[in-house]
């Protein structure tokens, strides 16, 4: 087990950046709102991301419940990490800050839920497991190495044994996800850890979940890597589209478009046509939003412009802040089709890319 070499995060810088940039004032909610430190490589991070950013943590951080999931919705491990990658991404110190109570309950609350026999987070949970599995892993690679984990339990409720360490429960996962895809034949995942057919929806969320853990250190089989790039390749047409399932059923759907472009260029595929092809179909569409599960598309897409082309995500963030801006309720949250939490989570993490704190946001 390995810790990540070259994080994003390093603890002792983080917080220095943090102790010296943030000013800290007492909002009518009781709780202690920062100013974000400044984006990475040298961007000011603009107001209006900042206010909008804030103002949805505040949203999460109030309606976290206290064993450290979120109710209301789609649920599950996949939700609650998503929402803990949203206060992981905004810069503050994830051990210290003013958020780090909700990160430790989000996590805890991870650790709990998974199998530590299979490895899958969440155990069977039917039509969302393998999603809950892939967003979940996703949210301890991204932590592990950023969270210090020496006291994570402390205070807080432990099954099992033994309280498992992020580390652990990383291996764990990866492991969980590995063999799951051997009994697949497509070299995917779908709904269950034991089914036998795949869609680029559920295996885009597992693909980032063990390309993130790679990239944290962990090991993950070249093999697995690249059966899921192969399985995305055999899905994508010669004009960018991406099938959802079986053979052909291309369309114009920019969700499914944009998780392959991900899958491809964080896995290290820019070189292949596919990938360029994703990028054209995406950079030719900036005006087409989600016409069903509008915050899961704009989550995809954000990231897939940014690794594919940085001036069209410019044009297109430019954008979506003023949407996101607008669409924002007055409690901080967003609506959409997966229920307040997922869809503010999704929403915010859209937006992180002004911040680049998360290190599955390095290109």
């Amino acid at each position: 087990m390995n810790r990540r070499a070259n994080t994003q995060w390093p603890i002792t810088s983080l917080t220095s950046v943090v102790m010296s940039t943030a000013v800290f004032t007492v909002i009518f909610t009781g709780l202690a709102s920062a100013q974000f430190p400044t984006a990475q490589m040298g961007e000011i991070v603009p107001r209006d991301v900042r206010e909008t950013y804030e103002k949805g943590l505040r949203f999460l951080a109030t309606t976290q419940t206290q064993d450290g999931t979120w109710q209301g919705g789609h649920g599950g491990p996949g939700v609650t990490g998503m929402a803990v990658m949203a206060f992981l991404a905004s810069g503050e110190d994830p051990n210290f800050g003013i958020y780090s109570g909700n990160i430790r309950r989000g996590l805890r609350s991870m650790l709990r839920s998974q199998d530590q026999s299979t490895g899958i987070f969440g155990g069977n949970m039917g039509h969302t497991s393998m999603y809950n599995h892939g967003f979940a892993m996703l949210a301890i690679a991204e932590a592990y190495g950023a969270v210090d984990d020496s006291d994570l339990w402390s205070g807080g409720r432990v099954t099992g044994t033994h309280p498992m360490k992020l580390g652990q429960s990383l291996e764990l996962a990866v492991r969980g996800a590995v063999t799951s895809q051997k009994k697949n034949k497509f070299g995917g995942w779908r709904y269950g850890p034991d089914a036998t057919d795949a869609d680029t929806s559920v295996s885009g969320a597992v693909m980032v979940g063990l390309l993130a853990a790679r990239n944290a250190g962990i090991e993950v089989p070249d093999e697995a890597i690249d059966r899921g790039v192969a399985y995305f390749k055999s899905m994508t047409s010669d004009s960018g589209q991406v099938a959802y399932s079986g053979v052909g059923g291309y369309d114009d759907s920019i969700p499914r478009i944009s998780i392959g472009s991900l899958v491809y260029a964080i896995s290290r595929r820019k070189d292949m046509p596919q990938f360029q092809a994703t990028v054209t179909a995406l950079t030719e569409r900036l005006e087409q939003s989600s016409s069903s599960y509008l915050r899961y598309g704009q989550y995809y897409q954000a990231q897939a412009l940014f690794q594919g082309d940085v001036d069209a995500w410019e044009k297109w963030n430019e954008q979506l802040i003023r949407e996101l801006k607008a669409d924002q309720q007055d409690d901080g949250s967003f609506t959409g089709s997966l229920g307040k939490p997922a869809d503010s989570a999704m929403a915010l993490l859209a937006m992180a890319l002004n911040f680049r704190f998360l290190p599955i946001y390095e290109r």
